[in-house]
């Protein structure tokens, strides 16, 4: 029936390393009986081990677990199996779906995801993005991060992110590869997937590509851009990091927009998130924004402010891009006579 799923269903990214436990995660997401209404894209049954848990297979592509989760496979073009999902959900053949997971292996940031549901006319209709779901490997994550540049890119993007294999090392090695993540993503939460207090449903919930998600009270915060000694010597800063802009005064939101899509029309490709919270001129609360790489989400007007800090501030994690350009493109279009929406620019450490 048309009122038994909502009208625009919360698509959740979950990506990760080779090996990291994505393949265990989605499994035990699986198992929960919160997720029995719940659709799942993967790219082949046998990774994730479903055999035993099958129920009903629907066709060559698509199964109906023991939980109620209908899960099927991916062949083709993206769009094409989120338009049979949703087509077949309307007809009836397949329960009423309230989410829908996508397990992108391979995949190293959502935006070939959010473009799809973006562009595509039927999608944007019934689908809208939830958060990013990256797991972290806790015994190998950090040699990970320092040789392989897709898990930079997938902990840089994630929402959230799930810390595996806990349980096969000490808390100096969690804490290490939790402060090597914080310079590379300030502000995406931990989960510890053997922890106590483990919470799927609070995990597909959270803070969302959207926008949706509130920043913590704290506020933002960004730890000193990464930097190496190359060969000849000289310490030089690693491609991807995340660093903050506070700015003093109120912002003309014309002007910033204006800004913002000329930055992301020019450098989209490497603005891996851009994540705000700004003080707008003429308003009393302040707006939250959120991006990834081309893709601007709708702001977020807020019920109140984090802290008693009313500056703005926006969090860019980048891939190859130089904060100061950034921080020099902000004044020099100040300086083209509109309004200015800065009195003081600043890198947050």
């Amino acid at each position: 029936m048309p009122d038994a799923f909502p009208d625009f269903t919360p698509v959740n990214l979950l990506t990760g390393f080779l090996g990291s436990g994505k393949t265990t995660l989605l499994h035990r997401l699986l198992q929960d009986p919160a997720l029995s209404d719940t659709a799942v894209l993967i790219n082949e049954f046998g990774e994730v081990g479903l055999d035993h848990h099958l129920l009903e297979r629907i066709d060559d592509t698509m199964v109906l677990l023991q939980s109620g989760c209908v899960c099927c496979t991916i062949r083709g073009e993206l769009a094409q199996a989120m338009r049979d999902l949703q087509s077949k959900r309307e007809r009836g053949i397949v329960p009423p779906f309230r989410r829908l997971i996508m397990e992108s292996t391979g995949l190293a940031d959502p935006f070939p995801v959010l473009s799809t549901l973006k562009s595509d006319p039927v999608l944007r209709h019934h689908f809208k993005a939830a958060n990013v779901i990256t797991t972290l490997d806790a015994v190998n994550g950090l040699a990970q991060l320092e040789t392989h540049g897709e898990s930079v890119r997938q902990a840089a993007i994630a929402d959230a992110i799930v810390l595996t294999k806990t349980d096969l090392t000490d808390e100096p090695a969690v804490a290490r590869l939790m402060q090597r993540v914080r310079r590379i993503n300030p502000d995406a939460p931990f989960v510890d997937a053997h922890g106590d207090h483990f919470d799927i449903d609070r995990l597909l919930s959270g803070a969302s590509g959207s926008g949706e998600g509130a920043p913590a009270r704290s506020g933002f915060y960004c730890e000193e851009p990464v930097s190496v000694i190359g060969e000849a010597g000289s310490a030089h800063q690693k491609p991807v990091h995340s660093f903050v802009m506070t700015i003093d005064a109120r912002i003309d939101w014309t002007a910033f927009g204006l800004w913002l899509t000329m930055l992301l029309n020019r450098h989209g490709d490497k603005v891996l998130r851009v994540k705000g919270i700004l003080n707008i001129e003429g308003e009393d609360n302040p707006v939250a924004i959120h991006g990834v790489q081309h893709l601007v989400h709708p702001p977020v007007h807020m019920t109140g402010w984090p802290s008693d800090d009313r500056r703005s501030r926006i969090v860019f994690i980048v891939d190859g891009l130089d904060a100061d350009l950034i921080r020099r493109s902000f004044s020099a279009f100040n300086r083209l006579g509109l309004p200015q929406p800065a009195a003081n620019i600043t890198e947050t450490a």
